[in-house]
Formats: C-alpha cells, structure tokens, sequence
C-alpha cells in the first residue's frame, strides 16, 4: 500500500489516479472531509481524514503501509514537526520506502518553507529509512493564470526582471509514480525537477498574450496582498511570503531540466504548451 499525504493538493489530485490505473493500492490523508469526498469520487476509497499533527491520525495513516509519498502542509507552521513526526512513524511501522516532495534549492535557508524542507530532508536522510527526495522548482499552477485570462493582468509578489525556472505539476506526479513504482532503482536519489526556459515576468506575460491573443499587463504586487489572496493569512505565512518576495527580488530561482527529461523519457511539458491546455479548458468551460 502506498500512502499520499496533502493528498487532495496540487499533486495528489494527479498522482492518485496514476498509482491507481497502475494497479496500486492506495490509502490518502487529507485534512478535511471536503477533500476526502472529492478523492472518493476519484475512486480513491481508503481516506483519512484528520491532521498528521494528531498521533492517532498519524498511527492510522501509517498503518500496514509499504511506501509513503509524502507532500508537507503548504506554508504550514506545523510542517518541519509534522515531517518530522511522519518520518519517525514510518520507520516504526517499517515502510519500505520514503519519498519526499521538498524543493528547488532546499539549501537556500533564507525562504523560510525551504528551511523547512531542508531540516526534514536531513531528518530523513538520517532515519535509516530506504528514501528518494524530489525537489521541483516553482510549479506552473492554474490560479495564477486566472487574473490573465479574465483582466489581462499577469501578476508577481517579487521583481519582475527576476528570472525563475518552471515545472507542470503533472511532470513531477509523473515522477513520483515512476519512483514509487521502482524502489530499488531509485533508492536514495535526489531529484532536481524543472523544465527548459528561465523566465522573467515580462517573459512570462510574452507568452500568456502569445497564446490568448491579446496583451497582458505584467504588474508587481506586494507580498500581503498576495498572501492574502491565499486566504486567511497567518503571521507564519505572512513571514514565507515576505522571504519569498525578498529572495525572488534579489536573486534569480533557476534549475536545469537535464534531469527531469531523463526520468520521464521525453522533453518537460514547456511554459507555453501549459499555458495551451488550460487556456484550452478556461474557453472550453466559459461557453458552456
């Protein structure tokens, strides 16, 4: 059995029904039942529901578990313990094999989610556990282009000459289900995960008007705002989104797709092929 955790996110969406069709058996955890109706309407049918923080979630989820996949609470001041905690468990309960979803460049303490990262994945490599540490860079996400196809405006909370490398979430779940499939062939590697192209915010505006026909204003906002827009923003996520903002404006956040390109056997998904499909969907499901 394989174990996803934030399993209704950015990637569990995706990489549930990949471990599915491949003929796995699944169990996900996911904070609220919300999620847990939406993933079994997937088809996913052994759902936790409940915080990782909690040790009798945390207990169940591990449970008669070989291999975990493990995606930490997005800027969640619980995340380092919680990583912590998932770590420990799994070693108690002797899972086969740990794959961590950290990021891009996890060394870069001054990005406080990437500290975060950081401690747990040397947590994890000091746990005797059999691991494999995916690191992809700033995921291409579908919010973000909302505001460009309904106002025209494409905007970033950091300098918009900055350059930073992209990656399709769908890439990385290709990935992660190619990894747990094959545990002894990629044992104990760490995985860089970005696609070609190094864009700035003028680059990336470039492209969305390519695609859609029109212009697009490229606008910074500042870091509030854009963390409000989040939600509810607390002080811990304010914090991340100053760090962010800060380093993103001061320093340019690149990889190199060698390494993404080797593992799934073809050229990354690019900028604008992404951009296609979901601009795609946005006209297909505004004339309806």
């Amino acid at each position: 059995m394989i174990l996803v955790t934030a399993a209704n996110g950015n990637q569990g969406r995706t990489l549930l029904p990949k471990l599915l069709a491949a003929g796995h058996e699944v169990r996900a955890n996911v904070r609220s039942e919300a999620s847990a109706v939406a993933l079994r309407a997937a088809g996913v049918t052994d759902v936790v529901v409940g915080d990782l923080a909690d040790p009798e979630i945390l207990a169940r989820s591990v449970r008669d578990v070989e291999k975990i996949y493990h995606v930490g609470p997005a800027l969640s001041p619980t995340e380092r313990e919680t990583g912590f905690a998932l770590i420990d468990a799994a070693r108690a309960a002797g899972v086969r094999h740990f794959v961590m979803s950290s990021v891009l460049h996890a060394i870069t303490t001054d990005l406080v989610q990437h500290e975060v990262k950081r401690d747990i994945e040397e947590h994890l490599l000091s746990s005797g556990l059999t691991f494999t540490i995916l690191q992809p860079t700033n995921y291409m996400l579908a919010h973000r282009l909302t505001p460009a196809f309904e106002r025209g405006v494409f905007e970033l909370s950091w300098s918009l000459d900055r350059l930073q490398s992209l990656v399709d979430p769908n890439d990385v779940t290709d990935v992660a289900a190619l990894v747990l499939g094959d545990t002894d062939r990629h044992a104990f590697a760490t995985y860089e995960l970005a696609s070609a192209g190094r864009y700035s915010a003028h680059d990336i505006g470039g492209i969305i008007a390519a695609v859609v026909g029109h212009p697009i204003d490229v606008v910074e906002i500042d870091a509030e705002t854009f963390a409000t827009r989040m939600g509810d923003a607390g002080e811990y996520q304010r914090r991340a989104m100053d760090a962010i903002s800060a380093r993103y404006s001061s320093h340019d956040f690149v990889g190199n797709p060698n390494v993404l390109t080797w593992l799934l056997g073809r050229a990354p998904t690019s900028f604008e092929e992404w951009v296609r499909r979901h601009d795609e969907a946005y006209r297909n499901s505004s004339s309806r």
